[in-house]
């Protein structure tokens, strides 16, 4: 028997899996069949945008990560089995460690995700990746400024 909830929250974590190994390819199509909406605003993007994003803007470590630990914790998933589809609300929570850097809380959030049902196979349709709460400092790990 499916347990689709389980399945989608194994989305969730399987996100900040990839991010904080730094493979930014991996994690960016994770959201090929979606949108994302960014801060800033303007129309949601999609895998090859928020891709370039990243590129352009996480600092990636000679280890090959950012130094970061994405922790996805209070899912609230809710599951239309008949349609096929899913949401879920989380709250996202960052540390970062880097040289010259000690281990400390960087940002805490929420995200805001639908997901489809394809070809038995639960995917990302849409996240809200704007939902920033709390900045602290993001100076190691993005090369852009971020305000709350």
């Amino acid at each position: 028997m499916r347990d689709s909830a389980t399945e989608i929250a194994n989305l969730l974590y399987r996100y900040a899996e990839l991010i904080d190994g730094g493979d930014l390819e991996s994690t960016a199509a994770l959201f090929r069949h979606a949108r994302l909406k960014v801060r800033g605003g303007g129309e949601p993007i999609d895998e090859a945008g928020i891709l370039a994003l990243w590129r352009a803007n996480v600092r990636i470590y000679p280890c090959g990560t950012p130094r970061t630990k994405h922790l996805v914790t209070n899912p609230i998933i809710e599951v239309d089995e008949a349609a096929g589809t899913a949401t879920a609300r989380s709250y996202y929570t960052v540390y970062q460690a880097a040289e010259g850097f000690p281990l400390q809380l960087i940002a805490s959030g929420r995200y805001h995700d639908r997901f489809e049902l394809a070809d038995g196979v639960w995917r990302f349709a849409f996240r809200d990746y704007s939902l920033l709460d709390l900045a602290g400092d993001l100076s190691a790990h993005l090369t852009m400024k971020v305000n709350v």
